[in-house]
């Protein structure tokens, strides 16, 4: 009798299925790989899933927070959402050292430098313990004071001052988390970033319920709870970090003697970091003008507008994670010598983040109640987040490129570009369009979100046509 043989057809398929899942295993088991030879959409998968899981993990942060927040009442909400705006200047601080770190580490390891982007990463860290202390002092002090002003309904900040003074007080995990994830993207190693937000996220999925309602001896701290899970969870990430990068050192070994200040690495670092850090303060500095907008109407279209922009996160931050191995993958290549690769590398993860992010614009547009009901069946709270969800997922094809574009030239450094896009588009085009729509001709909270629209879909045009001169690929690090 013949025996059934297996068809060509059937073996390759297999053959490429398990190639596949050996591509994805090696990307999250984080192997020590080449990003300069080889091929490019290979390399964009290796660093893209373990850095879109991290940046998932990150905004997930934002989603358990405002879940169980959203137990208490609106007031609440809107505390996590003011907060969370102010809270937007120390990421921005975060991100764009974190920025500096990926693009100085990145070229020195493009270069075989292992030590020189050591000794970056070092300075790194001493520069996030200075400023923690100059944010840590003031926001003790003024806690309430920033809720006063942002709300116009008192009841928000009697609730949640002390919610708003231990997040700006204990600022220092939420620098450390975001900076050291930026010196181990440089350097490739993606997966123990992404694991660092695993652990964060873990002990804060377990420790909020806990801490917000209570549980045996521990009493109920309410909107507080939310900020002391969400600080020790980012706690256990950082500790998680330090051991690798001055244990382990995979790729970059740090040594506590490197922590001496070492102002030819710092003044450089600051000097890619003013740009980076200059690009995110715009923008959040914008959006806190946003959201005091809406305070104005009231702490219902606020909370809604938070719960929506929570969720947006959940998406946004994640096509973060495709940009940031866009920002990897440039200041590798530069580092290399191989400016095109750099070019096209961009290009490629461009395409596959518009493609991901309109698959997300059309299920928003479609579950936007689900999805806000999820979270408030407060009716106005309810629709405010509904309008919000739907308007804003209208421009993702725009977003897509834009953030792999910009990360990109500032992964080449050139952060100063990309600071002035951010200051024409936020500040001289969505700012005076936003008050201009929703204040003077009384749009009200729709004004804001066509503002947003707008100026985001203008700016990812006007990076583009930049990145296209290529200019970014002689800047040098």
């Amino acid at each position: 009798m013949e025996e059934h043989q297996p068809s060509v057809t059937n073996v390759s398929h297999d053959n490429r299925f398990r190639r596949y899942w050996q591509i994805i295993w090696q990307a999250i088991n984080g192997e020590e790989q080449s990003y300069t030879t080889g091929s490019i959409d290979r390399a964009i998968v290796l660093l893209s899933i373990p850095m879109i899981l991290e940046m998932a993990m990150e905004s997930l942060f934002a989603v358990v927070d405002i879940f169980f927040v959203s137990k208490i009442g609106s007031e609440a909400i809107a505390t996590v959402g003011l907060t969370e705006s102010v809270l937007t200047l120390i990421y921005s601080l975060a991100i764009g050292l974190s920025a500096a770190a990926t693009a100085m580490v990145s070229r020195r390891i493009g270069e075989g430098n292992r030590d020189a982007a050591a000794r970056a990463g070092a300075q790194v860290i001493l520069i996030a313990v200075i400023l923690s202390v100059l944010i840590a002092v003031p926001g003790y002090f003024y806690a309430e004071d920033i809720l006063t002003f942002m709300a116009s309904d008192e009841s928000v900040s009697s609730v949640g001052y002390k919610f708003t003074r231990l997040l700006l007080t204990c600022n220092l995990p939420i620098l450390l988390l975001w900076m050291l994830n930026g010196i181990l993207r440089g350097a490739g190693d993606a997966a123990t970033a992404m694991r660092a937000l695993w652990i964060a996220n873990i002990v804060n999925i377990v420790l909020c319920p806990v801490f917000i309602f209570g549980f045996g001896p521990i009493p109920a701290f309410g909107v507080l709870g939310s900020g002391i899970a969400t600080t020790i969870g980012r706690s256990s990430g950082v500790i998680y970090q330090l051991w690798n990068l001055f244990e382990v050192g995979k790729i970059v070994k740090l040594r506590w003697a490197m922590l001496r200040p070492q102002l030819n690495i710092i003044s450089t670092l600051l000097r890619i970091a003013s740009g980076s850090t200059g690009q995110y303060l715009i923008a959040s500095a914008s959006w806190i003008f946003m959201i005091y907008i809406l305070g104005q109407i009231s702490k219902e279209v606020v909370a809604g507008y938070t719960v929506a922009i929570r969720i947006i996160i959940f998406t946004i931050l994640p096509c973060w994670g495709m940009a940031n191995a866009a920002a990897t993958l440039v200041g590798q290549n530069l580092g290399a010598g191989q400016p095109d690769r750099a070019e096209k590398s961009a290009w490629r993860a461009g395409f596959f983040n518009m493609i991901f992010m309109l698959v997300i614009s059309a299920l928003y547009l479609i579950f936007a109640p689900f999805l806000i009901g999820i979270f408030t069946t407060e009716p106005v709270s309810l629709h405010a987040g509904i309008l919000a969800l739907r308007i804003l997922g209208g421009g993702y094809i725009f977003f897509g490129w834009g953030m792999i574009i910009s990360q990109a030239i500032n992964g080449a450094g050139d952060t100063g570009t990309p600071t002035m896009l951010n200051f024409i588009f936020f500040w001289l085009i969505e700012t005076p369009l936003a008050w201009l729509l929703a204040l003077y001709l009384n749009w009200g909270q729709l004004g804001v979100y066509w503002s947003v629209i707008i100026a985001e879909s203008l700016m990812a045009v006007a990076a583009i046509w930049v990145f296209k001169r290529g200019r970014w690929k002689l800047v040098k690090v």
